[in-house]
């Protein structure tokens, strides 16, 4: 067995620590097969049922821990559910991405519109002169069962793509939770304890949890509110709440809040009165999720959620239109609301790092004013075509999406006030070909790359060096297309020598200019590249 440490990192992290298995059974057949090849715990021989397999683990040095027969049997089952929840997975094949789920959901709703509107033209519709009420009702409903076919059978190819999703929910929630079982046994046996599986919610809680207290500090600011007292700053951070009254909704002046580090674990919809908010930290909690009304919070600038345990941001999130940052990072984010960009036109920058994001909405490219994008950390396998429509941008980190991240999408050219780069640890081979026009490009990582374009002794030389290649590389191609387009056209059946070489001669000079016009962002645009470009020419 051989686990992902990215995707799997609990079981990798475990089976790391027992160094070889070997595995024994109560047949003479089974024994002879434990000796003849290591023993696969994730895919165990089935010879006898799982439950009546006793196994033997040879014990070394660096596992001394695991002793315990009744730790042994719980990590033999533990492994067993990753190993069938990772089967399915695998059968289910590639998760649907938010947007096409957003899609699928949206298309059902269009249908069941349509739908009903072709019912109600079917009751309106006026009875022939010539047939009977019977006939008639009979006719309608004949009409009505036919409408209520052809929809269910176009809806049919969109549910199972709302199903599917759910399943890879539900799948992954077990994976997940099988995953934890494996980490409590190892932590068990490491405290030399007999049972593994104590909650683990359990075992974090303190002597006074379950009993939702009112900190005094909070207390005394609400009795401060209601005496009339005008309370614009709120700093509440690191003073290990567990709850937020209702009642923090009636600070209607209040500008900023600060609750950090605290122990919250959800956030009540009362927040939605905080009218005037400019800035609210959340970050370093136990949040799981936000409430819907966050959307409300019109006067938000600056939102900060990093370091929850966030599966999702609210799609109301996009109704806080004044929003200029959001930090989004350390949580476990697989998409981001598919209608983010539309709205969100003023926010400048964008943090949702170390997260488990595997692409971007369309949408993103709508973000007119961002000027920093950080993705670092995730699981991103392209990003979306529109990204070139963000001309402010000036910082993107795009490092770390390991084996996920194999190319970039030709539209990153038209970033021009793109000033840093950073596309570390990834596995792109080539940079796009008018990579050149990134005029304001001043620092540029592409370390722990498998780039063959350009070559790594050009890579070497900087950024600027970098640049002068993807230049130079681009007109090239463009002069060996107009070539070929040359040998194309002497081959064709002449007409007329004279008016053929003419046409082909204002072709070539147009479409070189104009390519190359286009290439440095237009005529107007003057750069140092520019006397080197006329002299190739």
């Amino acid at each position: 067995m051989d686990p992902n440490p990215k995707n799997f990192p609990i079981l990798s992290y475990v089976m790391a620590k027992i160094p070889s298995f070997k595995r024994t059974f109560s047949t003479a057949a089974s024994a002879a097969a434990a000796d003849s090849a290591d023993f696969d715990i994730e895919n165990p021989p089935q010879s006898t049922p799982l439950g009546e397999q006793e196994p033997y683990f040879e014990l070394t040095e660096k596992m001394p821990h695991l002793t315990n027969p009744k730790l042994i049997s719980a990590m033999r089952l533990a492994v067993a559910d990753v190993a069938q929840t990772r089967s399915v997975l695998h059968t289910l094949g590639v998760r649907p991405d938010h947007e096409a789920v957003d899609a699928a959901r949206l298309k059902l709703s269009e249908i069941e519109a349509d739908l009903s509107k072709s019912l109600e033209e079917i009751v309106l519709a006026s009875q022939p002169a010539d047939s009977s009420q019977l006939d008639w009702r009979a006719y309608q409903a004949k009409k009505e069962e036919e409408c209520r076919k052809a929809a269910e059978r176009e809806k049919e190819i969109y549910k199972s793509v709302i199903n599917l999703d759910e399943m890879h929910e539900a799948y992954e929630k077990m994976l997940s939770e099988a995953e934890s079982r494996l980490e409590r046994i190892y932590e068990a046996a490491v405290e030399g304890k007999d049972e593994a599986e104590e909650s683990y919610t359990e075992k974090e809680k303190g002597p006074h949890d379950g009993v939702e207290e009112m900190n005094e500090e909070v207390a005394r600011i609400l009795r401060d509110a209601e005496s009339g007292k005008v309370i614009e700053r709120m700093d509440l951070s690191g003073r290990r709440l567990r709850l937020l009254p209702e009642e923090f909704g009636s600070f209607k002046t209040l500008v900023a809040l600060d609750l950090s580090n605290n122990l919250l674990e959800a956030i009540p919809d009362s927040i939605a009165g905080l009218e005037n908010l400019e800035e609210l930290n959340l970050s370093g909690n136990l949040l799981e999720s936000l409430p819907d009304s966050l959307g409300l919070l019109f006067n938000l600038k600056v939102l900060d959620v990093s370091g929850n345990k966030l599966i999702a941001l609210p799609d109301s999130i996009s109704h806080c239109r004044s929003l200029v940052e959001l930090n989004a990072s350390f949580n476990k984010l697989t998409y981001l609301p598919t209608n983010i960009g539309y709205e969100l036109v003023n926010l400048q920058k964008l943090s949702i790092h170390l997260n488990k994001l595997r692409s971007l909405p369309k949408s993103i490219g709508d973000m007119k004013s961002l000027r920093l994008l950080d993705v670092h950390f995730n699981e991103l396998h392209g990003l979306p075509p529109t990204i070139g429509r963000l001309t402010n941008l000036e910082i993107i980190n795009l490092s770390s999406n390991f084996s996920d991240l194999t190319e970039l999408p030709d539209t990153i050219a038209d970033l021009t006030s793109l000033k840093e780069l950073d596309l570390s640890n990834n596995q792109i081979h080539a940079l796009p070909d008018q990579f050149g026009r990134l005029q304001n490009l001043i620092k540029l990582n592409v370390d722990q790359n498998p780039l063959a374009i350009p070559p790594k002794e050009v890579v070497n030389e900087g950024v600027q060096a970098i640049k002068n290649y993807m230049t130079k590389r681009w007109v090239d191609m463009v002069m060996e297309e107009q070539r070929r387009n040359s040998l194309e056209a002497q081959e064709q059946p002449e007409t007329s020598i004279l008016t053929r070489s003419t046409s082909w001669l204002n072709s070539f000079v147009s479409n070189v200019t104009g390519t190359v016009s286009e290439y440095l962002g237009g005529a107007s645009r003057q750069s140092n590249e520019n006397s080197y470009l006329n002299q190739q020419l």
